[in-house]
């Protein structure tokens, strides 16, 4: 199979010939029909994360070998079967089959796993991460209940299902029930951020501000269906943020989740709030700890999602309920033009690799 692969953190990815991968056991082999491209992969191609305080998490001291094939959000056509994959009847694919591939792969076995919350398992084997993933002609899911029937969904949308899609789900999950006119603060406007837009529609609810530096940004939120937005790059930004939310708020979801971010969303949060921590930009928050006990204050991070959140979120869309979120295609040699817009910041929704004939 093909591949465009990270040779070395930092350089451009290389299209290069790899072993198509041989099903085994009840094993799936996808020809990959879709990829989205994740701000999360630019960490991951950078070679390690900001853990704040001047700390980073290197991927290869964490055992991380190269060359790495990156893509978690991934959409294919099966072709091959292992031999004690399920049958249909049994809850297993066909041959031919175009399916969502659930990316964040546990061990099968563990408490959680078998609870359907395979991202938390403690020995993950991400798809794009420790395993292959969709930047290539094939990749191989571990099992068919990792594989989501998408019906007639454009395939190009329904792959970022896959991460930022269920990131936010999970996200949002965190928060609710609230009710439908309370105000939600979603931080940025990006890929996520307008997912998360769409998602918190869908789910009925009716007062959405989103913060962001970016004017362009802002202006697809309310596009999306924002409520309201603030400007992030303001000389006080939680004032603005209480200015448009009418005062303080019970829920922040953080999808930049920087030091600049979290402290802002901290700011603003009433007594008995909670703060979703998501995104993986870095850095680090003071917390001020009275302060957390006094106003019984909650703060929890979130990492991508189940595969029970991309089924549900997958029947939102399949219902008609989740308007879709603006995707771009480009040819998979595209690539690294892509990354380069995304570590720009010029890329205002999400972008997709598709295949040719896909």
């Amino acid at each position: 199979m093909r591949a465009w692969a990270t040779t070395a953190f930092g350089e451009k990815l290389e299209n290069i010939e790899m072993p198509t991968p041989e099903p085994q056991g009840t094993e799936v082999l996808l020809e990959v029909t879709h990829c989205g491209v994740c701000h999360s992969d630019l960490h991951l191609w950078e070679g390690s994360f900001d853990l704040g305080r001047g700390r980073r998490l290197s991927l290869a001291q964490r055992g991380l070998q190269l060359p790495m094939v990156l893509g978690h959000e991934i959409v294919g056509r099966v072709v091959k079967l292992g031999p004690d994959a399920p049958s249909v009847a049994d809850g297993g694919v066909a041959l031919g089959d175009v399916r969502i591939v659930y990316p964040w792969i546990g061990c099968g076995t563990c408490d959680r796993c078998r609870a359907d919350e395979d991202n938390l398992c403690q020995v993950q084997t991400a798809l794009g991460i420790a395993r292959p993933g969709g930047y290539a002609t094939h990749v191989l899911a571990p099992h068919p209940r990792l594989l989501v029937d998408f019906g007639a969904i454009d395939p190009a949308l329904a792959a970022t299902y896959a991460c930022s899609g269920i990131t936010v789900m999970a996200a949002i999950r965190k928060v609710m029930p609230l009710p439908p006119d309370e105000p939600l603060l979603i931080f940025g406007a990006g890929g996520l951020g307008l997912a998360a837009v769409a998602v918190l529609v869908a789910l009925g609810h009716r007062r959405i501000v989103v913060a962001d530096i970016d004017q362009a940004k802002r202006d697809a939120a309310m596009a999306e269906g924002a409520s309201a937005v603030v400007d992030a790059g303001a000389s006080d930004v939680p004032a603005a943020i209480l200015a448009a939310c009418g005062g303080p708020l019970g829920a922040v979801i953080d999808l930049v989740n920087n030091s600049a971010t979290s402290e802002a969303a901290f700011a603003v949060l009433r007594k008995g709030a909670t703060l979703v921590q998501v995104g993986l930009f870095g850095g680090s928050l003071d917390l001020p700890l009275v302060v957390m006990a006094q106003r019984e204050l909650s703060l929890r991070g979130s990492y991508v999602g189940s595969p029970k959140d991309l089924r549900a979120l997958v029947e939102l869309a399949r219902q008609g309920k989740l308007k879709p979120s603006p995707v771009r295609t480009v040819k998979p040699e595209a690539v690294n033009e892509v990354f380069a817009g995304l570590r720009a910041g010029r890329i205002v929704g999400r972008v997709v690799l598709a295949s040719e004939g896909a």
